[in-house]
């Protein structure tokens, strides 16, 4: 395996809103070029259809920008790598589809990538300032769809050794915020609040739940009553209270993570722990996972913001450690919602 060679991927990224191309040269991001998608806030949530169709607009464009701002031709590329799941069915096929007859016109190899895989190997674009995981390590992928608590051995090998029994953590995030009447997507709003609150101001019971399995089901139940009750008694309970509300829900959600990767470190014996998924740009899971560093000794890798939410960058990594390896699919690869890790 060589790594001397300069290899250029183009990378796709389109299971849910955003439509991504990125090009890397070897681990290096030439351009990472993301079209998001406003059409959904009004409706409170994505809209499968209606991201399709944007996917369909926009894929052209950007992959046109994303080849421009690295400064190369289509001509130049090795290989090109798509998402292949999870996600929406419609938005992956029209990700799919297009690499699939561009690798076909270039004559190019093509991988399919798991997406949450992706947001695991994020963590070895290179970067300056960014220090690389060593193998072993644990991931704790946390996003809109998933929660995970990943053990990672190599590359190419990867075990999920605890994941949510019902909704993810960013699911959490995203209907407390709808709750408590805020926009979508509410996550980043509570983050932004909590940050002026007293996160010790309401007190929300945590989960029992086995192992290294999470759930947030019961906990957004809670938060729905606690906030019925209480503007059942003053009409403008959350408004005023907005902060400490948000605060609150962002301790409990925050220690409810903490508490299962700290299980996981002591059951693997595994101190390297990385964080990846849209939730890992919570500004409260960065701190205190950089307060855990110090406090139990543990080496933590936090990503660069612009690859926690879904991109294409963290595509082309995985890409490219594919080609190195001769790694390829073939056009019959299928896009998938649900996928097997």
């Amino acid at each position: 395996m060589t790594e001397s060679k300069k290899i250029y991927t183009l990378a796709i990224e389109s299971s849910c809103d955003d439509t991504s191309a990125a090009v890397l040269c070897n681990d290096k991001v030439l351009s990472n070029i993301v079209a998001r998608q406003s059409v959904h806030e009004e409706y409170g949530g994505v809209v499968p259809e209606l991201a399709s169709r944007a996917h369909q607009q926009n894929i052209v464009p950007v992959v046109d920008v994303a080849l421009k701002k690295a400064g190369i031709t289509k001509d130049d590329l090795h290989c090109i790598a798509f998402t292949q799941g999870p996600g929406l069915m419609g938005s992956l096929l029209v990700g799919g589809s297009f690499a699939k007859s561009l690798s076909q016109g270039l004559q190019i190899p093509l991988i399919a990538v798991n997406h949450m895989k992706a947001h695991i190997l994020a963590h070895f674009i290179q970067e300056e300032g960014f220090e690389k995981p060593k193998f072993p390590f644990l991931a704790m992928t946390i996003s809109g769809g998933h929660t995970q608590i990943v053990k990672v051995t190599s590359f190419f090998n990867m075990e999920i050794i605890g994941e949510t029994t019902d909704d993810a953590v960013g699911e959490a995030f995203d209907k407390s915020a709808k709750i408590l009447g805020l926009p979508y997507p509410g996550g980043p709003l509570i983050d932004k609040y909590a940050q002026e609150g007293n996160p010790k101001t309401y007190s929300f019971t945590k989960p029992k739940v086995d192992g290294l399995n999470f759930s947030f089901s019961g906990l957004k139940t809670q938060i729905l009553y606690f906030i019925q009750k209480n503007t059942a008694l003053n009409p403008n309970f959350v408004e005023e209270n907005k902060a400490d509300i948000c605060a609150s829900i962002q301790y409990t959600i925050i220690e409810i993570l903490m508490d299962k990767i700290k299980i996981a470190v002591k059951e693997t014996g595994i101190n390297q722990v990385a964080i990846g998924g849209g939730v890992s740009a919570n500004s409260g899971i960065r701190t205190t996972l950089k307060e855990a560093e110090k406090k139990y000794g543990w080496k933590t890798f936090i990503p660069k913001f612009e690859y926690t939410t879904d991109n294409a960058a963290m595509i082309g990594i995985v890409g490219y450690y594919n080609f190195l390896e001769n790694n390829f699919s073939d056009t019959s690869v299928v896009s998938k919602a649900r996928i097997e890790f």
